[in-house]
């Protein structure tokens, strides 16, 4: 394990990792020569390497195809964050650092007939967002819910909230798995996990978590945007956040469970945050069943924070809330069972996803019917002083990553160190001479999701495109950002 860790170009945007050491399948990196010499040299380094992550994701048993890393590739808990691995049921292993701590991070985008010349006073929007927004470590919202519907949303998602009259029917259509992981059980969730969640759901919470009013900039794909109803000009509201205390608690619990699951079954992989345990175990299915709770809090989190905005648009611009549609909501922290070719077989496997989004190309049943012919839309995210990106799948996608794409710009420093390089004030001013209203609740916070501690976003974007994994559809330009 001590030797370095070398890449070798395949293709464009392209780079091997060969099999070495226990590596069962060789590893696949997305990036441009600068990212992959960068990789080779934050290992040879010896520093918290990325790279070093994924060769340790290929040891894993069960794992088919490649280990992936994605452009927006760094280092993580486990799996580098950026980071796919996908797993034969039969003989594969689930894993807790395939999936982390923030169980259905994700992104939900609201489209609004709003053009950027209607939204003549943004500071009257950022306010009336950063009051009706609840947001912060430890932050609590108006929902308060007992033990018994907490179970309900853990067990049906988004449409738990929809039926609370948070939000709308026709929601559901436009998120993933309608808003609903199946094999959801509230039972394998501890008590402790559902207590921290009573009011937190319709939260959006700290960290590089984040509310955007954006404006579409730029439309590179005339046909995708057409189906996902996006025009230049166009005001839309991105909303940042997964599934908060209840994600984080079921990790922890899940992570002592897993390393003694892979103990007795053999499995003792080189990072303790990479603990495992076959699929079909007993400790496996629980977790996959917990996480499947996690992703659904999820969901129900981001639709109440959707009803929360359509509030505020309404009062401030008398918008019917039919009027502010739900473009799409997907996660890029999850494990899923799914079919892809492999090999020209189509098998069903289960697929990690740690920082990477479910990105499925043009005909696959999963997408909304409205987006099926070009695949459904993914939401890259800058940093709340550049741009964001959305992309769509691509067949070449499909067929190389298992229907994988970036999620964001990906950090280029830790939030420790940003806390040292940055002030939050100083970050405040600049993106207010930037034309961008910034409301936080911690200055700290700012200064660790400056915009200088995050890759180019342009850049990740650039090397994906190379790649042919995902494209572009639009570019979107932050307004306001809201953030704990």
């Amino acid at each position: 394990m001590g030797d370095e860790l070398r890449l070798e170009r395949v293709g464009p945007g392209e780079w091997l990792l060969p099999r070495s050491g226990g590596m069962r399948v060789p590893g696949l990196v997305f990036a441009d020569e600068e990212m992959a010499r960068g990789l080779e040299g934050e290992d040879a380094a010896g520093g918290w390497s990325a790279l070093r992550q994924l060769h340790n994701m290929a040891c894993l048993p069960g794992i088919v195809g490649h280990a992936l890393a994605l452009p927006d590739v760094h280092p993580g808990y486990g799996f580098p964050i950026g980071g796919v691995g996908a797993f034969d049921p039969a003989d594969g292993v689930v894993v807790v650092g395939g999936v982390g701590f923030d169980i259905n991070c994700g992104v939900r985008m609201l489209a609004t007939p709003l053009g950027v010349e209607s939204v003549s006073d943004l500071e009257r929007l950022a306010d009336a967002l950063f009051a009706r927004v609840p947001a912060g470590l430890g932050s609590t919202g108006s929902l308060r819910l007992s033990p018994t519907e907490i179970n309900e949303v853990l067990a049906d998602g988004a449409a738990a909230v929809v039926g609370r009259g948070l939000g709308l029917p026709e929601d559901l259509e436009f998120i993933e798995e309608g808003g609903c992981v199946p094999g959801a059980d509230p039972q394998t969730v501890s008590d402790r996990a559902k207590q921290r969640q009573f009011r937190q759901v319709g939260t959006l919470g700290s960290g590089n978590h984040y509310l955007e009013v954006q404006r579409v900039d730029r439309i590179f794909d005339a046909a995708a945007a057409s189906a996902y109803g996006l025009e230049e000009r166009q005001i839309v509201v991105s909303i940042h956040t997964g599934s908060r205390a209840l994600g984080h608690q079921i990790g922890q619990d899940y992570l002592k469970v897993m390393e003694a699951a892979g103990r007795r079954h053999g499995v003792v992989p080189a990072e303790r945050e990479m603990a495992c345990a076959p699929i079909a175990s007993s400790e496996g299915r629980r977790y996959l069943a917990a996480v499947a709770c996690g992703a659904n809090c999820a969901f129900a989190n981001r639709q109440v924070l959707a009803h929360l905005v359509r509030e505020v648009l309404g009062e401030l611009f008398e918008l019917r809330p039919a009027a502010v549609r739900t473009v799409y909501d997907i996660g890029h922290n999850l494990v899923k069972r799914e079919r892809h070719v492999v090999g020209a077989v189509e098998r069903e496997l289960l697929v990690h996803r740690k920082g990477s989004t479910r990105a499925f190309g043009p005909g696959r049943a999963e997408a909304p019917p409205a987006y099926r012919a070009v695949g459904h839309p993914t939401f890259v995210g800058g940093s709340m002083g550049t741009s964001s990106v959305v992309m769509r799948g691509t067949p070449v996608g499909m067929a190389k990553a298992f229907g994988s794409g970036i999620h964001g710009a990906g950090r280029a420093l830790s939030r420790k160190k940003a806390a040292k390089r940055y002030w939050g004030e100083a970050v405040a001013s600049s993106m207010r001479e930037a034309g961008i209203l910034l409301r936080a609740h911690s200055l700290r916070g700012v200064a660790e999701e400056a915009p200088g501690a995050y890759k180019d976003v342009d850049a990740v974007v650039d090397a994906t495109e190379i790649s042919g994994i995902n494209r572009r559809v639009v570019r979107l330009r932050p307004l306001v950002v809201i953030k704990g």
